[in-house]
C-alpha cells in the first residue's frame, strides 16, 4: 500500500494542528511513498527554509531503513559507525533524530513516513504520530 496524495495531506494538515495546539515553533512537514518519493510538503510560515532538507532527511531514513528516527537514534548513539555507513550509502540524506514516524495501514504494510522538524525532535515526533493517527493509519515512531 502506497499513501496517495489526499491520506498525505491529511497526515500534514493534523500534524500541523498538533503543532499549533502543542504551541510549537512553526513545523515542515513532509510525507513519502515506501520508494522514498515526495508526495507532499508544507513549511509553516516563520519556518526556516533548510527544514524541507531535514524534514526529507527524517522521513527518508524511516522509510530506507526500515527504522523510525527514535530507533535510527538509539541506532546511532550505540553504533555510529553503522549509521556513518548507512548515511554515506543514501548519500548524506538521513537525518537520524525523531521525528521520522512510519506510517503503517491496518494490515501492518508499510504506507510511506513522515518526516517533520522545527521544534525539539521529541516534539517534533509527537505531532507525527498525531497527523499520522488522525489520517487512520498506524505509527511507528
Amino acid at each position: 500500500m502506497s499513501i496517495g496524495l489526499k491520506k498525505a495531506r491529511a497526515v500534514i494538515r493534523a500534524t500541523l494542528s498538533k503543532g499549533r495546539e502543542m504551541g510549537l515553533s512553526p513545523l515542515s512537514v513532509v510525507v513519502l511513498d515506501p520508494g522514498g518519493h515526495v508526495v507532499a510538503f508544507e513549511r509553516e510560515d516563520g519556518a526556516a527554509p533548510g527544514r524541507f532538507a531535514i524534514a526529507h532527511g527524517k522521513a527518508f531514513g524511516a522509510v530506507m531503513l526500515g527504522m523510525p528516527g527514535s530507533a535510527q537514534m538509539a541506532r546511532a548513539e550505540g553504533q555510529a559507525y553503522f549509521m556513518g555507513a548507512m548515511n554515506g550509502l543514501f548519500g548524506g540524506q538521513v537525518v537520524p533524530v525523531p521525528g521520522g514516524v512510519l506510517m503503517r495501514d491496518g494490515r501492518g504494510r508499510l504506507a510511506g513516513a513522515v518526516g517533520v522538524t522545527g521544534d525539539t525532535s521529541e516534539n517534533d515526533a509527537e505531532a507525527a504520530v498525531a497527523g499520522v493517527e488522525a489520517a487512520k493509519l498506524v505509527a511507528e515512531a
